[in-house]
């Protein structure tokens, strides 16, 4: 992407976060402005870390049309979900700490995706992507089927905030859970960006890549790490959100096509928080609440996944 595409985005994205603080700023300015400014800090880190981790894994998996979701870290999220609440009760569910909370819930699904990628990598040395993947599905569904089962057994009322968290919330992230995933996600994406040249090798395929000197399989592994770290603290700060990756990831290759991964991941992390925020803000200050952006988000993702699929537009 050319200069003046890179000042357009950052004009872009300088005018979205001037019309997120400032529109219709009233009252109390220093109190509204703080609590604009956190959920700002919010949805920034949660729109880069989407759009950094769905550019890492579509370079490793070799295929335009997956999001780390895939790996069921959607399910998972909502299966410690439910069986939080069915041990705690709602009260308990309600009143848990929110930095611990969150803290545990990346823990387990990072871990979890470390665990996969290690031992299915490990095992095949690094050329089996295939069935890292679709071990991924495959657990995905289990989990799925056990929070189902779970809140099969929840009563009503219980059920019902499970049904709330199972959706991404954008206005749920507390400032302090926001600073515990500011201190995970962001060294994630340093090394992302340090990795930029030898994410330029890896995307080459196994075989070009090996005779270029490159580590293949570590260098899945910690790519991999990275995605998990970034997928993790994203979906456990304001729940899952599928297809919003694949929208951005989707941009981004069409706007700079063949270019450099540290150019291509502040691209995506860019476009993510100016769809993010703007989003946002056209739901609260415009719509009144009276619709979900996550909502919209699925629907345009998968919209978006049909057509990539139809028309083969997978590497």
């Amino acid at each position: 992407m050319r200069a003046r595409g890179w000042v357009a985005l950052g004009v872009l994205c300088a005018g979205v976060v001037a019309l997120w603080l400032f529109q219709g700023l009233s009252g109390n300015v220093g109190f509204v402005l703080s609590l604009r400014l956190g959920k700002l800090a919010a949805l920034v880190l949660v729109a880069a870390s989407v759009g950094m981790a769905t550019v890492l894994f579509q370079t490793v998996a070799q295929n335009r049309i997956l999001t780390p979701s895939i790996m069921g870290f959607d399910a998972l999220y909502l299966l410690v979900q439910s069986l939080a609440l069915a041990s705690l009760g709602i009260s308990g569910f309600v009143g848990l700490p929110a930095g611990p909370k969150f803290l545990i819930e990346t823990a387990l699904m990072a871990g979890l995706a470390v665990a996969l990628f290690g031992a299915l990598l490990g095992r095949a040395g690094g050329r089996d992507i295939g069935r890292t993947i679709l071990s991924g599905v495959i657990l995905g569904v289990l989990f799925r089927s056990g929070a189902t089962l779970v809140m099969r057994l929840l009563d009503p009322n219980a059920n019902a905030v499970v049904q709330a968290v199972s959706f991404a919330n954008f206005s749920r992230p507390s400032v302090e859970t926001t600073l515990w995933a500011a201190c995970l996600a962001l060294p994630a994406m340093a090394l992302a960006l340090t990795l930029g040249p030898r994410l330029d090798v890896l995307v080459l395929g196994r075989e070009r890549a090996v005779s270029l000197g490159l580590p293949h399989r570590a260098m899945v592994l910690v790519t991999l790490g990275i995605v998990a770290v970034l997928t993790a603290s994203a979906t456990a700060l304001v729940g899952p959100v599928a297809f919003f990756g694949l929208i951005v990831a989707g941009l981004a290759h069409s706007l700079a096509p063949g270019a450099r991964h540290r150019s291509l991941l502040l691209l995506a992390a860019g476009l993510a928080a100016v769809g993010l925020i703007g989003g946002q803000w056209a739901f609260e200050r415009v719509l009144g609440l009276k619709a979900t952006l996550s909502l919209v988000i699925e629907f345009a993702g998968g919209v978006l996944f049909l057509t990539l699929l139809m028309r083969g537009k997978i590497r």
